[in-house]
């Protein structure tokens, strides 16, 4: 059985990393995909960071949980999620369905390009195996992987966030950033934002959903 116990304490960590080797750097040149609402009762922007958590689905929320485990809101730890495609992206948002609804609560596709080079402590790799856990740190109870995100968050604050496999989307690319520092990280604008039901997403979206066996609501 795959190990993910809680983490160490912060010099364990710390003293495990070896930047050569685990920290991607992701250029501007790279194409980040989110799916995210903007009606319902938490409208999002597409540049804007979740600073409320943790979620019961946010695998690296970093905030720390209230009394009994309630959500709070914590300005000083924003957190976004992101695939390196659009697959990756609606495997993770509507994993708990596998039904992707492109009306309810206005749900919107963002595909934008970093303003500089993202610095991400790389969990695909073998940082994970050296600090006493494994790959289920991608995949396992979301409790203690966010416990683990706010252990790597204290002990590298410099970084903007994680690279990760996706449990969704066949171990694919995924990113997770927090702010500070990411924030400086997002463009302007991004290349595309378009709402889901868009008749662009119509063909790729079918195809997607084939791919994944979700169920596509038009």
């Amino acid at each position: 059985m795959a190990r993910l116990p809680l983490p160490p304490a912060r010099a364990a960590l710390a003293d495990a990393l070896r930047p050569d080797r685990d920290v991607v750097s992701v250029s501007p040149a790279t194409r980040l995909a989110r799916v995210f609402t903007a009606h319902g009762n938490h409208p999002q922007q597409w540049n804007t960071f979740r600073r409320t958590g943790p979620l019961p689905h946010g695998r690296f929320d970093p905030q720390r949980p209230g009394r009994g485990g309630a959500m709070v809101t914590d300005e000083d730890n924003g957190v976004l999620y992101f695939g390196l495609s659009v697959r990756t992206s609606v495997a993770e948002v509507f994993q708990t369905t596998s039904i992707v609804d492109r009306r309810t609560r206005g749900p919107r596709l963002v595909i934008f390009r970093p303003a500089r080079t993202l610095c991400l402590l790389d969990l695909a790799g073998l940082w994970p195996t050296r600090v006493g856990a494994s790959q289920e740190i991608s995949s396992g109870p979301k409790k203690i992987t966010q416990a683990w995100a706010r252990a790597i968050r204290s002990a590298f604050p410099d970084l903007d966030g994680l690279w990760y496999r996706s449990s969704m989307d066949g171990g694919g690319p995924a990113v997770c950033l927090w702010d500070p520092p990411a924030a400086t990280a997002l463009p302007l604008a991004p290349d595309v934002l378009v709402p889901l039901d868009h008749p662009g997403l119509d063909l790729p979206l079918g195809r997607i959903c084939e791919d994944l066996n979700y169920t596509l609501l038009n």
